[in-house]
């Protein structure tokens, strides 16, 4: 049971820095990046990367952190190692709330409704619905990104509390056989 509770403790370190990498990515470059370009050629990119982000490379991030995570926190359980347990069913919940739900709730839906835009050749109407979408989708995208970073941080206390002395009169650090 061990190894197969340090497998899915590297599997949930791996997605959560995974999906706090490309939430960051957008803060830092994509969207900054964006920003400076012509409106019109903002708008029509950011309608192509969101018509191509879902794909089989950027799922298992996006929705399987939290069961990932989930499955963590039941192995450490009943391996009795409780303040990772905790810490993993911690960093699930708050991804799954925080980032999974968050976007589906807020930043899809205007994702969806920048796609039924027709772009307008005009510069002035183009900034208008650019900064419309561009100013509130950052928000939201700077919060998922916090809240994946706090995921990120608790799965990694997860691992360290995994490696500390168990409740269960072991004498030294967890390793696999």
């Amino acid at each position: 049971m061990i190894a197969l509770l340090y497998a899915f403790a590297f599997l949930s370190l791996i997605l959560s820095g995974a999906i706090f990498g490309f939430f960051y990515a957008w803060i830092c470059s994509t969207m900054w990046g964006l920003d400076a370009a012509d409106p019109v050629i903002a708008i029509k990119a950011m309608q192509a990367m969101n018509a191509s982000v879902r794909n089989a490379v950027f799922a298992p991030a996006f929705f399987g952190t939290p069961f990932a995570l989930f499955v963590t926190a039941a192995l450490a359980f009943a391996s009795r190692l409780k303040v990772a347990a905790a810490a993993f069913s911690a960093a699930g919940l708050l991804y799954l709330f925080g980032g999974m739900i968050l976007t589906m709730a807020i930043n899809v839906p205007m994702n969806e409704a920048l796609a039924m835009i027709d772009v307008p050749e005009q510069a002035d109407q183009a900034w208008r619905i650019w900064q419309d979408y561009s100013v509130p989708w950052q928000f939201w995208n700077t919060v998922r990104a916090i809240v994946s970073a706090a995921t990120l941080v608790l799965t990694g206390i997860a691992i360290v509390a995994m490696n500390k002395k168990r409740p269960d009169r072991s004498s030294g650090p967890i390793v696999p056989a």
